[in-house]
């Protein structure tokens, strides 16, 4: 049978009850004699509190200390579903980034993976240990835990599948799939059976929620099949969810594939602009001397 990576976001662990649910996902794969390896977040909540202790103790932080705060939401996660596994009767051990090792690069907080030796965690698989995983860290050159920036457990999978030679990583969220728009805004969407990586690349960069941008890169990088399920479907019945592979993998194309939703722009009309030189310029430069980023320019 294959060999898989699913990904576990924060809503889906949220509690003990939604951790055994996610039990029950991960066994159902496990019987159906797949080699598994998990991917968890911190519970829902977990990290926003960790991250305003931190700048409670002091608002000029040391970014190693962050990171070693931040990344213990995981860690807590990671042992818990290890914990309701074993009294399943599975064989589950939790793994934090360090022991993997995925290492990073120096940029605490936002760091960058620069490699995965999955030796030791093949192996593992290898012996019929489901292995999970801490999401969103790794080892930083300095010995010291560097967390991979917020939605970084995504980025993490989907690694860790290109790592170990994983068939699929599946992304276990609160949606059961990618949608044609938000359904939260528009009754006609409807989700999306394949979708190329570039097609979700665009979706991502343009403030689709579904993936992070990074995880969507290493997995076109990579050729790393993902589906995007829903946790909260019954664990004996999941939905079929959305696939996101090559676009050489999906035969009929649409023309527009999604629309996706950007509430953090604003349209701003300027009427009656000379048309002399430098006029345009100098409109620009106050917008870039206050920081404001222009998106698209229509004249």
């Amino acid at each position: 049978m294959a060999r898989i990576v699913m990904k576990f976001g924060g809503t889906s662990v949220a509690d003990i009850d939604r951790i055994r649910n996610v039990a029950r996902h991960v066994k159902r794969e496990a019987d159906s004699g797949h080699e598994v390896a998990v991917v968890v977040s911190a519970m829902a909540g977990k990290t926003n509190e960790l991250v305003e202790l931190t700048r409670a103790a002091s608002p000029m932080h040391d970014a190693r200390e962050y990171d070693a705060i931040v990344a213990s939401g995981e860690l807590v996660t990671a042992g818990l579903l290890a914990i309701v596994l074993q009294s399943m009767g599975v064989d589950a051990r939790s793994w934090q980034g360090w022991q993997i090792p995925l290492k990073t690069d120096m940029a605490h907080g936002k760091a960058r993976i620069a490699d995965i030796e999955g030796e030791a965690l093949g192996e593992a698989i290898d012996n019929g240990e489901i292995a999970i995983c801490a999401g969103f860290q790794g080892i930083a050159p300095d010995g010291r835990i560097a967390t991979l920036g917020r939605g970084g457990s995504d980025t993490s999978a989907v690694a860790l599948a290109a790592a170990v030679g994983a068939e699929r990583c599946d992304i276990y969220t609160d949606v059961d799939g990618v949608y044609t728009t938000d359904p939260r805004l528009a009754k006609q969407a409807r989700r999306i059976g394949k979708i190329s990586f570039e097609e979700m690349l665009e979706m991502a960069s343009v403030g689709a929620k579904v993936l992070q941008t990074r995880s969507v890169e290493l997995a076109m990088a990579y050729k790393v099949p993902v589906r995007v399920l829903s946790s909260f479907d019954p664990p004996d019945a999941p939905g079929p969810g959305t696939l996101i592979c090559d676009e050489d993998d999906i035969v009929e194309k649409n023309i527009v594939t999604t629309v996706t939703p950007d509430f953090n722009e604003a349209s701003v009309t300027i009427l009656a602009v000379p048309d002399e030189p430098g006029r345009a310029a100098g409109i620009f430069n106050a917008l870039a001397a206050s920081n404001i980023n222009i998106d698209m320019i229509v004249i």
